[in-house]
């Protein structure tokens, strides 16, 4: 099997559990690190998959990976290689399939529930779980490209996730997430975070409140989600 690429934006907000999760099943990966100068791959059939993390900027801005990345998309939806988004990847996807990326209605961080969309081809994506907790943290928002599915939803931003050809994943949400990365975060940007909750911010402290747990539940709804994109990794 070729390796699945993995598109890292930001060097704060790299693989985490979806490389945990790859490596213990041994699919291959490799990492196109763009914030480290890394060139976009021109030829997505050169990979089983494509993989993208977050990062703090907007696919809005004026950088100099974005169209090549966009380009990349394209290609990959056309060509069915596997695309799964986390955060900015799922923005990025959506733009490179012509659908918008705005400012969110309401700025999202902490961890916060999303529901899955009642379709059966939504729920095929996270097991049996109608809702669970995500871990969120975005300005942006992405409206739905042409003839995507949305699977799951919230009372913040409707536009959670999506799928396309039943073969590709954007999200909103992070489901990557781990202690070490909720900890790199809250360190990275504490003006960010709110001195009290409110439904849609969580202070740092409530952040990391039951955080063993509450990543442990995250990772068993990613697997659910990773294993359903994995099913159609190129051999």
């Amino acid at each position: 099997m070729p390796p699945i690429a993995i598109l890292r934006f930001s060097r704060t907000e790299g693989p985490a559990y979806f490389a945990q999760w790859l490596d213990a099943r041994k699919l291959p990966w490799q990492l196109v690190a763009l914030d480290a100068g890394a060139v976009v791959p021109a030829d997505p059939r050169a990979f089983a998959g494509i993989g993208m993390m977050g990062g703090p900027m907007s696919v809005n801005d004026a950088l100099p990976w974005i169209d090549p990345a966009c380009r990349l998309l394209r290609d990959a939806v056309d060509a069915r290689v596997p695309v799964i988004g986390h955060c900015l990847g799922g923005q990025l996807l959506a733009r490179a399939l012509g659908a918008d990326v705005t400012r969110a209605a309401q700025t999202e961080i902490g961890w916060i529930d999303v529901d899955v969309a009642p379709a059966a081809d939504a729920a095929a994506w996270f097991g049996a779980r109608t809702r669970f907790t995500a871990f969120q943290w975005h300005y942006d928002a992405f409206a739905l490209p042409a003839g995507a599915r949305r699977v799951l939803s919230n009372a913040f931003n409707p536009n959670q996730a999506y799928t396309i050809d039943d073969r590709h994943i954007g999200m909103q949400c992070h489901v990557e997430m781990t202690e070490d990365l909720v900890d790199t975060w809250c360190r990275a940007a504490p003006d960010e975070l709110p001195p009290v909750s409110t439904r849609a911010l969580m202070s740092e402290a409530d952040i990391r409140d039951r955080l063993g747990a509450r990543v442990g539940a995250l990772h068993d709804a990613a697997s659910a989600i990773y294993t359903r994109w994995a099913s159609n990794l190129r051999h």
